[in-house]
């Protein structure tokens, strides 16, 4: 399989993820940034679904809220300033084991803080819940990036991750992964339907 174009990975991620999404799904994207995979989700659900935003830094809130406001999407979607490692305790009791798609695209905001990256240890506790939380026949996309300082220690949690699934017989793909450093590569897994 030829290595995936990095910058088409995160478009690559976002059909992943609408090849999954039908009106009226809950959504969660773990990694607001800019925004682009929130409105890429918010539209897939339509008017009758809902989105999850999750970002720690303000600045990812607000860009992901005007992006939001200007494509008229804001409605169905909540932002939250929190860690994705918290989306178990933000999810409502009736969305637990409803999401259709839980996206991450980790590392850092681009144009922002490179300093500020996403960690192994919350990316790990999110992996797990966002999975957790899929309906059946729900899909975790993950985008990983090698290339900054801590990536390759994120990579290989979320590689570990893909792993366990792997082993435990779900269905797992390493998108363009290989054990070469700076290549951003994704991972799927799908929730069982039965």
């Amino acid at each position: 399989m030829a290595p995936v174009n990095p910058v088409r990975v995160t478009e690559r991620a976002q059909k992943l993820a609408t090849d999954i999404l039908r009106p009226g799904d809950i959504a969660v994207d773990g990694t607001a940034g800019k925004g682009r995979d929130t409105a890429c989700l918010a539209q897939a659900v339509g008017s009758s679904g809902h989105v999850h935003a999750f970002d720690i830094q303000a600045e990812a809130v607000a860009s992901t809220r005007n992006l939001l406001e200007v494509a008229g999407l804001l409605d169905r979607v909540s932002v939250h300033l929190r860690s994705h490692a918290e989306l178990a305790e933000v999810l409502t009791p009736a969305q637990q084991g409803k999401v259709g798609v839980a996206l991450f695209n980790l590392g850092y905001l681009p144009g922002g803080n490179p300093d500020i990256i996403t960690r192994p240890d919350s990316t790990q506790a999110a992996l797990e819940a966002a999975f957790d939380a899929l309906r059946p026949g729900g899909r975790l996309i993950c985008v990983a990036y090698t290339g900054h300082p801590g990536g390759s220690e994120e990579s290989d949690v979320v590689l570990k991750f893909a792993e366990a699934h792997a082993a435990a017989g779900r269905h797992v793909e390493k998108i363009g992964y290989y054990p070469t450093p700076g290549k951003p590569w994704i991972l799927v897994v799908d929730k069982p339907t039965a």
